[in-house]
Protein backbone atom coordinates (compact mmCIF):
# COMPACT_ATOMS: atom_id res chain seq x y z
CA UNK A 1 0.00 0.00 0.00
CA UNK A 2 1.34 3.41 -0.96
CA UNK A 3 1.13 6.16 1.62
CA UNK A 4 2.66 9.29 3.09
CA UNK A 5 2.52 10.93 6.50
CA UNK A 6 2.10 14.71 6.50
CA UNK A 7 3.84 15.78 9.70
CA UNK A 8 4.52 19.19 11.20
CA UNK A 9 7.54 20.78 12.79
CA UNK A 10 4.99 21.92 15.39
CA UNK A 11 1.33 22.82 15.82
CA UNK A 12 -0.14 25.56 13.67
CA UNK A 13 2.17 25.06 10.67
CA UNK A 14 -0.70 24.21 8.30
CA UNK A 15 -0.83 20.39 8.48
CA UNK A 16 -4.60 20.07 8.20
CA UNK A 17 -4.99 22.57 5.38
CA UNK A 18 -2.12 21.05 3.40
CA UNK A 19 -3.13 17.43 4.11
CA UNK A 20 -6.75 18.08 3.16
CA UNK A 21 -5.76 20.08 0.09
CA UNK A 22 -3.55 17.25 -1.11
CA UNK A 23 -6.29 14.68 -0.50
CA UNK A 24 -8.73 16.78 -2.51
CA UNK A 25 -6.27 17.46 -5.33
CA UNK A 26 -5.20 13.82 -5.67
CA UNK A 27 -8.75 12.48 -5.34
CA UNK A 28 -9.48 13.93 -8.75
CA UNK A 29 -7.06 11.38 -10.23
CA UNK A 30 -7.17 8.37 -7.87
CA UNK A 31 -8.86 6.93 -4.79
CA UNK A 32 -7.36 8.46 -1.65
CA UNK A 33 -7.92 7.27 1.92
CA UNK A 34 -7.36 9.83 4.66
CA UNK A 35 -6.27 9.32 8.26
CA UNK A 36 -5.68 11.52 11.31
CA UNK A 37 -3.23 10.57 14.04
CA UNK A 38 -4.59 11.23 17.51
CA UNK A 39 -8.04 11.97 18.95
CA UNK A 40 -9.75 14.46 16.64
CA UNK A 41 -13.14 14.68 14.98
CA UNK A 42 -12.99 17.90 12.93
CA UNK A 43 -9.89 17.19 10.83
CA UNK A 44 -11.27 13.82 9.62
CA UNK A 45 -14.46 15.63 8.55
CA UNK A 46 -12.36 17.70 6.16
CA UNK A 47 -10.58 14.58 4.92
CA UNK A 48 -13.90 12.83 4.30
CA UNK A 49 -15.28 15.80 2.39
CA UNK A 50 -12.09 15.95 0.30
CA UNK A 51 -11.89 12.27 -0.63
CA UNK A 52 -15.44 10.94 -0.46
CA UNK A 53 -14.14 8.18 1.84
CA UNK A 54 -14.60 8.14 5.64
CA UNK A 55 -11.36 9.28 7.27
CA UNK A 56 -10.12 7.31 10.28
CA UNK A 57 -8.24 8.09 13.49
CA UNK A 58 -5.02 6.20 14.21
CA UNK A 59 -3.91 6.32 17.83
CA UNK A 60 -1.69 3.90 19.75
CA UNK A 61 -3.22 4.99 23.06
CA UNK A 62 -6.61 3.68 21.93
CA UNK A 63 -5.41 0.74 19.82
CA UNK A 64 -2.25 -1.33 19.70
CA UNK A 65 0.14 -1.30 16.74
CA UNK A 66 -1.35 -4.41 15.15
CA UNK A 67 -4.88 -3.03 15.34
CA UNK A 68 -3.66 0.21 13.78
CA UNK A 69 -2.19 -1.67 10.82
CA UNK A 70 -5.30 -3.84 10.53
CA UNK A 71 -7.46 -0.72 10.56
CA UNK A 72 -5.44 0.72 7.67
CA UNK A 73 -5.79 -2.55 5.75
CA UNK A 74 -9.54 -2.64 6.47
CA UNK A 75 -10.29 0.98 5.59
CA UNK A 76 -7.98 1.41 2.59
CA UNK A 77 -9.58 -1.29 0.45
CA UNK A 78 -10.02 0.12 -3.04
CA UNK A 79 -7.72 3.08 -2.35
CA UNK A 80 -4.63 3.90 -4.39
CA UNK A 81 -2.96 6.09 -1.78
CA UNK A 82 -3.14 6.68 1.98
CA UNK A 83 -2.54 10.21 3.26
CA UNK A 84 -2.00 10.35 7.01
CA UNK A 85 -2.16 13.70 8.81
CA UNK A 86 0.00 13.89 11.92
CA UNK A 87 -0.74 15.40 15.30
CA UNK A 88 1.11 18.41 16.75
CA UNK A 89 4.85 18.24 16.00
CA UNK A 90 6.37 15.09 14.53
CA UNK A 91 7.88 13.89 17.81
CA UNK A 92 5.31 15.12 20.37
CA UNK A 93 3.74 12.26 22.33
CA UNK A 94 2.49 11.35 25.79
CA UNK A 95 5.69 12.48 27.49
CA UNK A 96 8.97 14.22 26.81
CA UNK A 97 10.95 10.99 26.98
CA UNK A 98 9.04 8.48 24.83
CA UNK A 99 7.58 8.38 21.33
CA UNK A 100 4.29 6.86 22.51
CA UNK A 101 1.28 8.35 20.68
CA UNK A 102 3.45 10.52 18.44
CA UNK A 103 3.30 10.97 14.69
CA UNK A 104 6.83 9.54 14.52
CA UNK A 105 5.74 6.34 16.25
CA UNK A 106 2.80 5.85 13.88
CA UNK A 107 4.96 6.58 10.81
CA UNK A 108 7.33 3.80 11.91
CA UNK A 109 4.46 1.39 12.65
CA UNK A 110 2.96 1.95 9.19
CA UNK A 111 6.29 2.17 7.37
CA UNK A 112 5.18 5.25 5.41
CA UNK A 113 7.62 8.05 4.46
CA UNK A 114 7.18 11.44 6.12
CA UNK A 115 6.64 14.82 4.44
CA UNK A 116 7.59 17.54 6.95
CA UNK A 117 5.62 20.81 6.90
CA UNK A 118 7.53 23.86 8.14
CA UNK A 119 6.21 27.36 8.76
CA UNK A 120 8.94 29.19 6.84
CA UNK A 121 7.85 32.69 7.78
CA UNK A 122 11.10 34.71 8.31
CA UNK A 123 13.26 31.57 7.86
CA UNK A 124 15.95 30.81 5.27
CA UNK A 125 19.03 28.83 6.39
CA UNK A 126 17.32 28.02 9.67
CA UNK A 127 14.82 25.92 7.70
CA UNK A 128 17.71 23.65 6.65
CA UNK A 129 18.83 23.39 10.29
CA UNK A 130 15.31 22.42 11.34
CA UNK A 131 15.11 19.71 8.67
CA UNK A 132 18.49 18.22 9.59
CA UNK A 133 17.62 18.34 13.28
CA UNK A 134 14.38 16.46 12.70
CA UNK A 135 16.13 13.86 10.51
CA UNK A 136 18.94 13.21 12.98
CA UNK A 137 16.66 13.07 16.04
CA UNK A 138 15.38 9.61 15.01
CA UNK A 139 17.01 8.13 11.88
CA UNK A 140 14.34 5.38 11.80
CA UNK A 141 11.74 7.97 10.79
CA UNK A 142 11.83 8.25 7.01
CA UNK A 143 11.69 12.02 6.44
CA UNK A 144 11.76 12.09 2.65
CA UNK A 145 10.25 15.45 1.70
CA UNK A 146 9.48 18.95 2.94
CA UNK A 147 6.76 21.53 2.29
CA UNK A 148 7.56 25.15 3.13
CA UNK A 149 4.49 27.14 4.21
CA UNK A 150 4.08 30.92 4.48
CA UNK A 151 6.67 31.83 1.83
CA UNK A 152 6.61 35.58 1.17
CA UNK A 153 7.70 35.61 -2.47
CA UNK A 154 10.24 34.54 -5.10
CA UNK A 155 13.35 35.91 -3.29
CA UNK A 156 12.31 34.09 -0.10
CA UNK A 157 11.66 30.89 -2.04
CA UNK A 158 15.06 31.07 -3.75
CA UNK A 159 16.95 31.48 -0.47
CA UNK A 160 15.07 28.57 1.06
CA UNK A 161 15.81 26.39 -1.96
CA UNK A 162 19.52 27.24 -1.89
CA UNK A 163 19.79 26.53 1.84
CA UNK A 164 17.91 23.22 1.73
CA UNK A 165 19.38 21.82 -1.47
CA UNK A 166 22.93 22.60 -0.32
CA UNK A 167 22.58 21.19 3.22
CA UNK A 168 19.73 18.63 3.32
CA UNK A 169 18.98 15.24 1.82
CA UNK A 170 15.23 15.70 1.27
CA UNK A 171 12.95 16.38 -1.67
CA UNK A 172 11.35 19.84 -1.75
CA UNK A 173 7.68 19.19 -2.51
CA UNK A 174 6.91 22.88 -2.85
CA UNK A 175 6.46 26.33 -1.39
CA UNK A 176 3.07 27.61 -0.22
CA UNK A 177 2.69 31.39 -0.67
CA UNK A 178 1.72 33.35 2.43
CA UNK A 179 -1.40 34.86 0.84
CA UNK A 180 -2.76 31.37 0.17
CA UNK A 181 -1.96 30.15 3.67
CA UNK A 182 -3.97 33.06 5.09
CA UNK A 183 -7.06 32.25 2.98
CA UNK A 184 -8.18 29.10 4.83
CA UNK A 185 -11.20 29.73 7.13
CA UNK A 186 -10.48 29.61 10.86
CA UNK A 187 -12.42 29.93 14.10
CA UNK A 188 -11.31 30.66 17.65
CA UNK A 189 -11.03 26.94 18.44
CA UNK A 190 -9.13 26.07 15.23
CA UNK A 191 -10.47 25.11 11.84
CA UNK A 192 -14.18 25.60 11.30
CA UNK A 193 -16.38 22.53 11.19
CA UNK A 194 -16.79 21.95 7.44
CA UNK A 195 -20.30 22.78 6.28
CA UNK A 196 -19.67 22.84 2.53
CA UNK A 197 -17.09 22.01 -0.11
CA UNK A 198 -15.97 25.65 -0.31
CA UNK A 199 -13.66 25.14 2.65
CA UNK A 200 -11.97 22.19 0.95
CA UNK A 201 -11.72 24.15 -2.31
CA UNK A 202 -9.72 26.79 -0.42
CA UNK A 203 -7.37 24.09 0.85
CA UNK A 204 -6.97 22.54 -2.60
CA UNK A 205 -6.06 25.95 -4.00
CA UNK A 206 -3.50 26.25 -1.21
CA UNK A 207 -1.55 23.20 -2.46
CA UNK A 208 -2.02 23.59 -6.20
CA UNK A 209 1.56 24.86 -6.45
CA UNK A 210 3.06 21.68 -4.93
CA UNK A 211 4.86 19.01 -6.98
CA UNK A 212 2.48 16.05 -7.14
CA UNK A 213 4.94 13.89 -9.08
CA UNK A 214 7.60 14.21 -6.39
CA UNK A 215 5.04 13.39 -3.73
CA UNK A 216 3.93 10.26 -5.59
CA UNK A 217 7.54 9.18 -6.14
CA UNK A 218 8.12 9.41 -2.39
CA UNK A 219 4.94 7.44 -1.64
CA UNK A 220 6.17 4.66 -3.90
CA UNK A 221 9.60 4.49 -2.25
CA UNK A 222 8.17 2.39 0.62
CA UNK A 223 5.15 0.15 0.10
CA UNK A 224 4.52 -1.88 3.27
CA UNK A 225 2.00 -4.73 3.35
CA UNK A 226 -0.76 -4.88 5.96
CA UNK A 227 -2.68 -7.94 7.11
CA UNK A 228 -6.45 -7.44 6.95
CA UNK A 229 -7.51 -9.20 10.17
CA UNK A 230 -11.06 -8.83 11.51
CA UNK A 231 -11.41 -5.96 13.96
CA UNK A 232 -14.77 -6.79 15.52
CA UNK A 233 -16.79 -9.57 17.15
CA UNK A 234 -19.66 -10.56 14.86
CA UNK A 235 -23.20 -11.34 15.99
CA UNK A 236 -26.63 -11.34 14.41
CA UNK A 237 -28.95 -9.75 16.91
CA UNK A 238 -31.25 -8.01 14.37
CA UNK A 239 -31.65 -4.80 16.37
CA UNK A 240 -31.63 -1.07 15.64
CA UNK A 241 -29.52 1.79 17.03
CA UNK A 242 -30.74 5.35 16.48
CA UNK A 243 -27.92 7.86 16.02
CA UNK A 244 -28.54 11.63 15.79
CA UNK A 245 -26.34 13.11 13.11
CA UNK A 246 -26.23 16.81 12.23
CA UNK A 247 -24.20 19.89 13.21
CA UNK A 248 -25.19 19.44 16.87
CA UNK A 249 -24.28 15.73 16.96
CA UNK A 250 -21.41 14.86 14.64
CA UNK A 251 -18.56 13.47 16.76
CA UNK A 252 -18.42 9.68 16.47
CA UNK A 253 -15.52 7.30 15.99
CA UNK A 254 -16.28 5.36 12.81
CA UNK A 255 -15.09 2.16 14.49
CA UNK A 256 -17.76 2.45 17.19
CA UNK A 257 -20.47 2.50 14.55
CA UNK A 258 -18.84 -0.38 12.65
CA UNK A 259 -18.54 -2.37 15.87
CA UNK A 260 -22.28 -2.00 16.48
CA UNK A 261 -23.01 -2.99 12.88
CA UNK A 262 -20.81 -6.09 13.26
CA UNK A 263 -23.00 -7.17 16.18
CA UNK A 264 -26.09 -6.88 14.01
CA UNK A 265 -27.32 -3.38 14.82
CA UNK A 266 -28.92 -1.52 11.94
CA UNK A 267 -27.92 2.15 12.20
CA UNK A 268 -30.73 4.66 11.79
CA UNK A 269 -29.57 8.28 11.50
CA UNK A 270 -31.85 11.21 12.23
CA UNK A 271 -31.52 14.97 12.80
CA UNK A 272 -33.01 16.52 15.97
CA UNK A 273 -31.67 19.89 14.85
CA UNK A 274 -33.82 19.74 11.74
CA UNK A 275 -36.94 18.75 13.63
CA UNK A 276 -36.81 14.95 13.56
CA UNK A 277 -38.51 13.28 16.49
CA UNK A 278 -36.85 10.43 18.36
CA UNK A 279 -37.40 7.27 16.28
CA UNK A 280 -38.41 3.96 17.80
CA UNK A 281 -35.24 1.94 18.42
CA UNK A 282 -33.62 -0.68 20.62
CA UNK A 283 -30.60 1.48 21.48
CA UNK A 284 -29.86 5.22 21.34
CA UNK A 285 -26.31 6.48 20.84
CA UNK A 286 -26.03 10.26 21.30
CA UNK A 287 -22.60 11.48 20.21
CA UNK A 288 -20.91 14.79 20.79
CA UNK A 289 -20.68 17.91 18.68
CA UNK A 290 -22.00 21.41 19.36
CA UNK A 291 -25.40 21.11 21.07
CA UNK A 292 -24.55 24.21 23.13
CA UNK A 293 -24.52 26.30 19.93
CA UNK A 294 -27.98 25.02 19.02
CA UNK A 295 -29.47 24.60 22.49
CA UNK A 296 -32.57 26.71 21.81
CA UNK A 297 -33.44 24.88 18.57
CA UNK A 298 -32.88 21.51 20.20
CA UNK A 299 -34.96 22.51 23.22
CA UNK A 300 -37.84 23.50 20.92
CA UNK A 301 -37.88 19.97 19.45
CA UNK A 302 -40.27 18.63 22.08
CA UNK A 303 -40.76 15.31 20.29
CA UNK A 304 -37.02 14.62 20.58
CA UNK A 305 -36.66 15.72 24.21
CA UNK A 306 -39.86 14.07 25.41
CA UNK A 307 -38.97 10.98 23.41
CA UNK A 308 -35.64 10.66 25.22
CA UNK A 309 -37.28 11.10 28.61
CA UNK A 310 -39.96 8.52 27.80
CA UNK A 311 -37.38 6.07 26.40
CA UNK A 312 -35.40 6.34 29.63
CA UNK A 313 -38.53 5.77 31.74
CA UNK A 314 -39.39 2.75 29.59
CA UNK A 315 -36.00 1.17 30.33
CA UNK A 316 -34.46 1.70 26.90
CA UNK A 317 -30.65 1.71 26.66
CA UNK A 318 -29.23 5.20 25.98
CA UNK A 319 -25.53 6.09 25.67
CA UNK A 320 -24.60 9.77 25.59
CA UNK A 321 -21.05 11.01 24.98
CA UNK A 322 -20.06 14.60 25.78
CA UNK A 323 -22.65 16.66 23.88
CA UNK A 324 -24.96 13.67 24.17
CA UNK A 325 -24.54 13.82 27.95
CA UNK A 326 -25.55 17.51 28.04
CA UNK A 327 -28.91 16.90 26.32
CA UNK A 328 -29.61 14.12 28.84
CA UNK A 329 -29.44 16.73 31.63
CA UNK A 330 -32.35 18.93 32.79
CA UNK A 331 -30.94 22.05 31.18
CA UNK A 332 -28.06 23.36 29.10
CA UNK A 333 -26.77 26.88 29.81
CA UNK A 334 -24.58 29.10 27.64
CA UNK A 335 -23.74 32.77 28.19
CA UNK A 336 -26.34 33.03 30.93
CA UNK A 337 -29.16 31.59 28.81
CA UNK A 338 -30.60 28.28 30.03
CA UNK A 339 -32.58 25.93 27.77
CA UNK A 340 -34.55 22.91 29.00
CA UNK A 341 -33.22 19.54 27.84
CA UNK A 342 -34.60 16.00 28.23
CA UNK A 343 -34.19 15.71 32.01
CA UNK A 344 -33.04 12.11 32.09
CA UNK A 345 -30.52 13.27 34.69
CA UNK A 346 -31.62 15.84 37.27
CA UNK A 347 -28.67 18.19 36.89
CA UNK A 348 -27.59 21.04 34.62
CA UNK A 349 -24.89 21.32 31.99
CA UNK A 350 -23.21 24.73 32.03
CA UNK A 351 -20.76 26.14 29.51
CA UNK A 352 -17.45 26.76 31.24
CA UNK A 353 -13.76 26.82 30.41
CA UNK A 354 -11.90 24.38 28.21
CA UNK A 355 -11.47 20.84 29.54
CA UNK A 356 -8.95 18.78 27.58
CA UNK A 357 -8.13 17.38 25.22
CA UNK A 358 -7.05 14.52 27.46
CA UNK A 359 -6.73 10.80 27.03
CA UNK A 360 -8.92 8.73 29.31
CA UNK A 361 -8.63 5.24 30.75
CA UNK A 362 -11.72 3.96 32.53
CA UNK A 363 -12.89 0.96 34.50
CA UNK A 364 -16.63 0.43 34.83
CA UNK A 365 -18.25 0.39 38.24
CA UNK A 366 -20.84 -2.10 39.43
CA UNK A 367 -23.64 0.35 38.60
CA UNK A 368 -22.66 0.75 34.93
CA UNK A 369 -25.62 -0.56 32.91
CA UNK A 370 -23.93 -0.71 29.50
CA UNK A 371 -20.24 -1.64 29.99
CA UNK A 372 -20.19 -3.65 33.23
CA UNK A 373 -16.91 -5.41 33.91
CA UNK A 374 -15.09 -3.60 31.10
CA UNK A 375 -12.05 -1.37 30.81
CA UNK A 376 -12.06 1.13 27.98
CA UNK A 377 -9.97 3.99 26.66
CA UNK A 378 -10.84 7.14 24.82
CA UNK A 379 -10.53 10.89 25.17
CA UNK A 380 -12.36 13.90 26.61
CA UNK A 381 -12.58 17.44 25.25
CA UNK A 382 -15.41 19.74 26.28
CA UNK A 383 -16.36 23.28 27.20
CA UNK A 384 -19.05 22.51 29.76
CA UNK A 385 -19.38 21.05 33.24
CA UNK A 386 -22.15 19.24 35.09
CA UNK A 387 -23.63 20.88 38.19
CA UNK A 388 -26.04 19.53 40.78
CA UNK A 389 -25.59 15.88 39.94
CA UNK A 390 -26.65 13.29 42.48
CA UNK A 391 -26.43 10.19 40.37
CA UNK A 392 -24.08 7.29 40.81
CA UNK A 393 -21.12 7.08 38.44
CA UNK A 394 -20.61 4.33 35.87
CA UNK A 395 -16.86 4.82 35.38
CA UNK A 396 -13.84 5.38 37.55
CA UNK A 397 -11.06 7.01 35.51
CA UNK A 398 -7.46 5.94 35.93
CA UNK A 399 -6.58 8.77 33.54
CA UNK A 400 -8.62 11.89 32.81
CA UNK A 401 -10.98 14.16 34.75
CA UNK A 402 -14.48 13.09 33.75
CA UNK A 403 -17.44 14.78 35.41
CA UNK A 404 -15.83 15.14 38.82
CA UNK A 405 -12.48 14.11 40.29
CA UNK A 406 -11.93 11.10 38.06
CA UNK A 407 -15.54 9.94 38.14
CA UNK A 408 -17.50 9.81 34.90
CA UNK A 409 -20.73 8.39 33.54
CA UNK A 410 -24.01 9.47 35.13
CA UNK A 411 -26.33 6.49 35.52
CA UNK A 412 -30.10 6.15 35.55
CA UNK A 413 -31.69 2.82 34.76
CA UNK A 414 -30.26 1.69 31.43
CA UNK A 415 -28.95 5.21 30.61
CA UNK A 416 -25.31 6.28 30.75
CA UNK A 417 -24.06 9.80 30.05
CA UNK A 418 -20.32 10.49 30.00
CA UNK A 419 -17.83 13.12 28.90
CA UNK A 420 -15.60 10.35 27.56
CA UNK A 421 -15.54 9.45 23.88
CA UNK A 422 -14.84 5.73 24.07
CA UNK A 423 -13.00 4.00 21.25
CA UNK A 424 -14.24 0.54 20.30
CA UNK A 425 -10.76 -0.74 19.42
CA UNK A 426 -9.46 -0.04 22.93
CA UNK A 427 -11.06 -3.28 24.10
CA UNK A 428 -11.72 -6.69 22.58
CA UNK A 429 -15.53 -6.60 22.42
CA UNK A 430 -16.85 -3.09 22.97
CA UNK A 431 -20.42 -3.92 21.92
CA UNK A 432 -20.98 -6.84 24.30
CA UNK A 433 -22.51 -4.76 27.10
CA UNK A 434 -24.76 -2.87 24.70
CA UNK A 435 -26.00 -6.17 23.27
CA UNK A 436 -26.76 -7.46 26.79
CA UNK A 437 -28.50 -4.20 27.63
CA UNK A 438 -31.08 -4.46 24.86
CA UNK A 439 -31.71 -8.13 25.61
Amino acid sequence: MRGVVIAGAGSGVGKTSISTGLMSLLSGKMNVQGYKIGPDFIDPMYHTLATGRRSRNLDTYMMDAQKAKSLVAHSSKGADLCVVEGVRGLYEGLSGTTEECSTAEMAKILGFPVILVINARSLTRSAAAIINGFKSFDPEVKISGVILNNVSGRPHEQKLREAIESRCDVEIIGFVPRKRADSVPQRALGLKTPSNAGYVDSMEDLVSCLDEDRLMDISESFEPEFEDSDLYVHRNISAEVAVPYDEAFCFYYAENIECLEASGFKVRKFSPLNGDSLPESDLYYLGGGYPELYAERLSENGDFMEGLRTAAEDGKAILGECGGLTVMCSSLSRKGESCPMSGIFQCEAVESGRHGPKYTAAASTGTNPLFRGMKVRGHEFHYSEIRGYGNEFGFRLDRGTGISSGNDGLVRGMCLGTYMYQHALSTDDWAQGLVKAIR
